[in-house]
């Protein structure tokens, strides 16, 4: 298959708690991290051929804890952050529905509401994206299983979870379990065959080197057994 003829790749990312700090219900850009590793890991998925695209969940506005125009504002403080880092989002996806929720339209289920998997389904046709060709990365099992149900391959982060999931290979478990972000991107660039970092913590393959060209791609370490 020629370069032009391939499928679109696409990593499919949870927000709250994946990429960005979570301390509930999120309103104020001010409030806006971004977590470790998203900032050196991201490029790395985007050179090697992935779009990125946000699914996130955001009951808050069916629970009246802010408002559409807050989340839109939280949003577009995200994507300067990642826009400083060389971070481009193909697309960003949220569902603001919750059948608890206070506010009409929005206090009803929705097929968009992880774990369901409409968000991923609506990217697909936006932007072609070949759903078995992409990856799920979330912090919680909601992101897998909504992956999962797509046709995607998912992986948990789960540095900041009390329990850690164990993978059990059923059909929505997650195909790895890593600690951060940073191991996330080792895992996927792993399987799909690229280039690794020369060893623990070396810049990705590829990332600007301060002061002087980028590093040679090593691929010592290999994709996984």
């Amino acid at each position: 298959m020629s370069p032009s003829n391939a499928p679109r790749r696409a990593i499919f990312l949870d927000r709250d708690g994946t990429i960005i700090h979570d301390p509930g219900y999120l309103s104020d850009p001010k409030a806006v991290v971004l977590l470790p590793g998203v900032a050196e890991g991201l490029p790395a998925l985007m050179r090697a051929g992935f779009d990125l695209i946000i699914v996130t969940n955001q009951s808050g506005i069916a629970r009246g804890k802010y408002t559409v125009e807050a989340y839109e504002t939280v949003a577009a403080r995200l994507e300067e952050l990642l826009a400083a880092e060389g971070i481009e989002l193909a697309a960003s996806y949220y569902c603001p529905y919750h059948p608890e929720g206070v506010v009409a339209p929005f206090n009803i289920e929705h097929e968009d509401r992880k774990p369901s998997s409409g968000m991923w389904h609506r990217a697909a046709a936006d932007l072609g994206i070949e759903l078995t060709a992409s990856w799920s990365i979330g912090d919680g099992e909601r992101d897998i299983v909504g992956g999962k149900r797509a046709g995607t391959r998912g992986i948990i982060v789960a540095g900041n979870r009390d329990k850690w999931p164990l993978p059990l290979l059923g059909p929505v478990d997650p195909d790895f379990v890593a600690r951060d972000m940073r191991e996330a991107v080792l895992y996927i660039l792993r399987a799909e065959g690229v280039a690794l970092p020369d060893g623990p913590g070396a810049p990705f393959p590829g990332a600007p080197f301060p002061g002087g060209p980028s590093p040679e791609p090593s691929s010592a370490e290999g994709p996984p057994a």
